[in-house]
């Protein structure tokens, strides 16, 4: 029987950069779940690099651990893919960079809120990269932009979906930032079971801000490396 290995702890030295892989090409939700499981079997087993992958997918809708079927409103004929991550309902597409995390939590201290805080921290700074105030809410997964300078008091926009899962302390699935895709998509269903008043979906295109995906794919690899690997330059 192999040993499990020790809880590194937060103090311990940062692991080095994981593999960056981009997809140019949209992915099948199905095979970029099959990949991402059999990645984190590998790293699990010590048989594979740590792995980011960029990529982004055909119109489809996914439904995480905790979504209700009342919140899928209407599929709009697209694809609704049932999956392990954690959370409800949200659209992936064209135009949203979906990052894919298969990390080793032995590695980097078993602390799945601090995973989380992360990813976040994460977003938050790559949106920062394009001036942008991306803000997390108590009660409220994801990344928000607040909106109420240009479409009234109280309105509030998420910019960012977070859905994780954790297998044998190795991540996958991951973080889907909205740079320019079909925003109407959204209204299939109740993203993230999020329905109150003055809160909607926005992308960095629908805030004026026109930028192409390998900036952004530039922005998100300079801001993982402060935030995951503080110690490479």
């Amino acid at each position: 029987m192999t040993a499990a290995r020790p809880d590194p702890g937060p103090d311990s030295a940062a692991p080095p950069l994981p593999e960056w892989r981009i997809s140019d090409a949209p992915v099948d939700y199905a095979q970029a779940v099959a990949e991402m499981e059999a990645r984190a079997a590998a790293i699990r087993a010590g048989e594979a690099q740590e792995l980011v992958w960029l990529l982004e997918h055909p119109p489809l809708f996914t439904a995480g651990t905790s979504a209700r079927d009342a919140d899928l409103l209407d599929d709009l004929g697209l694809p609704v893919h049932r999956t392990g991550r954690g959370g409800q309902f949200t659209y992936h597409g064209p135009g949203q960079r979906v990052a894919y995390v298969m990390l080793d939590l032995d590695r980097r201290g078993r602390d799945l809120r601090r995973y989380v805080s992360n990813l976040e921290s994460w977003i938050i700074d790559t949106l920062a990269r394009f001036n942008v105030t991306g803000e997390r809410r108590p009660g409220r997964v994801g990344i928000w932009v607040d909106r109420s300078r240009d479409l009234g008091p109280g309105r509030e926009d998420k910019i960012a979906a977070i859905g994780v899962r954790v297998r044998r302390w190795v991540t996958y699935h991951g973080i889907a930032l909205n740079v320019d895709p079909d925003l109407g998509r959204f209204a299939g269903i109740v993203p993230c079971g999020i329905s109150e008043p003055g809160l909607g979906v926005t992308s960095l295109a629908d805030l004026g801000i026109p930028v192409s995906m390998p900036e952004v794919d530039a922005a998100l690899r300079a801001s993982f490396t402060r935030g995951f690997c503080p110690a490479v330059p």
